[in-house]
């Protein structure tokens, strides 16, 4: 069987532990390696390189994809459908494991039920795919927050400041809730729940009475204030190819907005990329690699439409359908038991 394989979406740390256990395992079962470079605009435009032992060599403790990435969306391209089906039957390819987050499979999904054979592995940062417990590229991402906001204690305290950490996190405030928490912030936001920006200043306010004269902020990027008309902040008004606004900002807008309010000096830090980029964990080298071993399984036992996810601590599989049903959200207990450490 010849095999396609790519990445899609945003990057995310583990991403190449993926592709090296999806090669190593399908070249064990007798199947042929097919590179599809830059998700699925590759398989739109035919770029396509072989994949071997060799090309996965000393690739499991790198960031990034060796098979590199986009955001294309095949619905929103001319024929795209038909297009990669064409474009398949022509290179030979007779399946695809596709890695990616809720983007990346919903379009994995409709291809699936126009009759390709494909599987998946869930692939997002932000933790939100559901129908798997975790996703490879958190931890990683979880980790890097979590020692930046340590950093930031040293100089919030230094220089008595408030600081906002902004975090990714669209729809769910995953990686926010688990490195405040980690982090030891003292007020946590989430799309989740949205925000009272007078309660915030009236926390930041009693923590400094009380005696502390810094105070740490982290903020997903997608929190939303309670406020009348408001909404989510956008760092521009263009939207990508599945519809998703960019965002960006709301550490500058909370941190000029409590200066303005307390009279505490505030800064903002906005993390951004970094939290996608360099080493990934041990977690997610193994999580990637039991993730692409057992997708490599479903190739084999011609499973399609299904994508491998991690339930407790079992790798299982789920339909993609259900995989991209819905987005997984912060649950309202973990949300408490930050809360118990705010102000």
């Amino acid at each position: 069987m010849k095999v396609g394989v790519l990445t899609g979406g945003g990057d995310a740390p583990g991403l190449n532990a993926v592709i090296r256990a999806v090669v190593r395992k399908c070249a064990q079962n007798g199947d042929e390696l097919v590179g599809i470079r830059e998700g699925w605009r590759g398989l739109l435009e035919n770029k396509f390189e072989s994949l071997d032992r060799n090309s996965v060599s000393g690739i499991l403790h790198r960031g990034g994809t060796i098979l590199a990435t986009s955001r294309t969306n095949v619905y929103k391209e001319k024929d795209g459908e038909a297009l990669v089906i064409k474009n398949m039957k022509e290179k030979g390819i007779d399946a695809i494991v596709a890695i990616g987050g809720e983007d990346t499979l919903g379009v994995a999904s409709k291809l699936f039920k126009a009759g390709v054979n494909i599987v998946g592995v869930p692939k997002t940062i932000d933790n939100d795919l559901s129908a798997t417990d975790f996703t490879f590229g958190f931890d990683t991402a979880v980790n890097v927050a979590t020692e930046a906001i340590d950093r930031l204690h040293t100089t919030a305290e230094a220089h008595n400041r408030v600081i906002v950490v902004e975090v990714m996190g669209r729809h769910a405030g995953w990686i926010a809730i688990y490195s405040g928490i980690a982090g030891g912030a003292d007020i946590i936001l989430v799309p989740e729940e949205k925000y009272d920006l007078d309660e915030v200043c009236s926390l930041l306010q009693k923590r400094h009475q009380a005696g502390k004269n810094f105070s740490i902020v982290v903020a997903s990027e997608g929190a939303i204030e309670k406020k009348k008309n408001g909404g989510l902040v956008l760092h521009d008004q263009q939207l990508d190819s599945f519809g998703h606004v960019h965002l960006g900002g709301i550490g500058n807008y909370l941190a000029e907005e409590i200066e303005k309010r307390t009279g505490y000096e505030t800064r903002s830090t906005v993390l951004g990329h970094i939290q996608r980029g360099g080493t990934p964990t041990a977690f997610d080298r193994v999580l990637g690699t039991r993730l692409g071993v057992y997708a490599a399984e479903l190739v084999h036992n011609k499973k399609w439409g299904y994508m491998a996810a991690l339930k407790g601590t079992d790798i299982v599989a789920v339909k993609l359908e259900e995989a991209t049903g819905e987005l997984k959200t912060v649950n309202k207990n973990l949300i408490d038991v930050a809360a118990t450490f705010f102000g």
